[in-house]
């Protein structure tokens, strides 16, 4: 499954960043794209997250998106990461994950960028320390 969802991914690269889209293509934001993909390699969608501005993690103070993988996916330590999985940040420890990504390659991880488009990027030090949760997709949904 992990090989699908990379290769599914990296099709994404280019897609422009819109906020609650998830339209390869076309936009989406870093839940549209895990959506996306999880459609694409599911063949449906895992369910709907509903509308939400910009700030909902902030707003509403619950860990709404951690919850939601932990339905989905099967959660790993972030030392067993790998391409494939699913990875969640917090901008603070304080504050919910907020940001989703898809783990490209042991060092770099595929999201949507706000402002730009969906991005290959580094896994450096200041992105690892973020990190909220790592999951795997599920073999089946």
């Amino acid at each position: 499954m992990a090989a699908a969802v990379v290769a599914e991914v990296l099709t994404w690269i280019g897609t422009p960043y819109r906020h609650q889209g998830r339209r390869k293509g076309v936009g989406c934001d870093c839940l549209g794209l895990v959506i996306g993909v999880w459609t694409a390699v599911y063949g449906i969608a895992p369910e709907e997250p509903g509308s939400y501005s910009a700030d909902w993690a902030e707003a509403g103070g619950e860990d709404r998106l951690l919850e939601a993988a932990r339905r989905w996916f099967r959660e790993k330590s972030p030392a067993q990461a790998a391409p494939g999985d699913l990875l969640l940040f917090r901008w603070r420890k304080e504050l919910p994950a907020k940001h989703a990504a898809i783990l490209s390659a042991p060092d770099r991880f595929v999201h949507a960028y706000e402002g730009t488009a969906v991005v290959e990027s580094a896994l450096v030090p200041q992105w690892r320390r973020r990190i909220a949760g790592v999951f795997a997709f599920p073999d089946s949904p």
